[in-house]
């Protein structure tokens, strides 16, 4: 016996790779190809720097009630961490301990998984159908809770609100997760549901929608009661998770929806015409309401295609997971970005 074997084993989370070479055309991991709010640069470049020798705000009022304002919620219905996998995380050990599995998509965010085993959690993969789609009826049996990106990720489907809500109507006394990345694209939010139903967490982040990945923010709307239960698990953990500068700059950008609307307007357009061109060279994909685009082509190899795009320095996502082994995640850059990508598409499936 020794000191290893008590040592807590999981499989961590692999995350896209991070070039150390800005020289490239990084489309891998779905950040928003558009800078934040200019309010957020001029927050950050005015910041009182004296202040930093103080805690933060370990309540985050200031953005919890910006964020609450946003979704006419009350502050008490709004929970924010660092970043959407932190308040993922912390909802997973705060609401999934009745030792019944939970269940979740087998082709989803593969955060889900790790976490379980981290929290020593049972689950189940509940698999999508031959579109991609989940089956409601997967989730009207008994369970410790239930956790669907919508949408989906890395499939980009968006289920419909209506959909969501016959799940969370059938599971009253499980908590539902709906984990709401990349809403902002064209999903259709749960929030309104949230008076309606207390057993409902919605969780949104600023890493996609309002290009604020490199500031990790994220948050989590539900009834008052279950905004108290992940608080107290939160300051029993650590008080002060999300720094003064976050603070501010996220209340910057909450407050410029004008910006906001225009660059994910951009996104979507951008999108639409990728998936036009993208057909035109003989790749099929599922409906996207994200801002990334999950393609397989009808006759080359996504492990082909991946690897010629590498070569090119363009890097795009790639899982070698059954069911989705022969498919790409694209995320959507600028017109430029995609207008380059497509022209080598092009060039290269000309004569395959």
């Amino acid at each position: 016996m020794s000191w290893e074997d008590n040592v807590r084993r999981v499989v961590p989370y692999v995350a896209g790779e991070q070039p150390k070479d800005q020289n490239v055309i990084k489309l891998n991991t779905n950040e928003n190809p558009y800078s934040p709010s200019p309010k957020v640069a001029s927050v950050i470049k005015g910041f009182d720097c004296d202040g930093l020798r103080r805690y933060p705000d370990p309540d985050v009022s200031a953005l919890v009630s910006a964020l609450a304002r946003h979704h006419g919620l009350d502050r008490e219905q709004v929970f924010v961490g660092v970043g959407s996998d932190d308040v993922l995380s912390m909802a997973f050990l705060t609401f999934f301990t009745s030792g019944k599995r939970i269940l979740f998509p087998d082709v989803t965010y593969s955060f889900y998984d790790v976490w379980a085993n981290l929290y020593r959690i049972s689950f189940e993969d509940q698999p999508l159908d031959e579109n991609l789609c989940i089956r409601k009826e997967d989730y009207f049996k008994e369970n410790g809770g239930i956790v669907i990106a919508n949408p989906n990720a890395p499939t980009g489907v968006s289920s419909g609100r209506a959909v969501c809500e016959e799940i969370v109507r059938a599971n009253p006394d499980s908590v539902v997760i709906i984990d709401e990345a990349y809403v902002d694209f064209g999903g259709e939010s749960c929030v309104p549901l949230i008076e309606n139903y207390d057993n409902l967490l919605v969780v949104q982040t600023f890493s996609k929608s309002r290009s604020m990945a490199g500031m990790r923010i994220g948050y989590a709307m539900g009834s008052k009661k279950l905004i108290k239960y992940l608080n107290d698990v939160k300051f029993s953990f650590n008080s002060y998770t999300m720094s003064a500068i976050a603070i501010a700059a996220g209340v910057a950008s909450v407050e410029d929806e004008p910006y906001f609307a225009q660059t994910t307007a951009k996104i979507i357009a951008t999108r639409e015409r990728t998936k036009k061109e993208l057909a035109k060279l003989g790749f099929v994909f599922p409906d996207s309401k994200t801002n990334f685009i999950f393609a397989a082509h009808r006759t080359v190899p996504a492990q082909e295609i991946f690897e010629a795009l590498r070569a090119e320095r363009i890097y795009v996502r790639h899982w070698n997971k059954p069911r989705i082994d022969n498919y790409l995640r694209i995320s959507i850059g600028t017109d430029e970005e995609m207008d380059r990508v497509l022209a080598f598409l092009k060039a290269y499936l000309r004569d395959k």
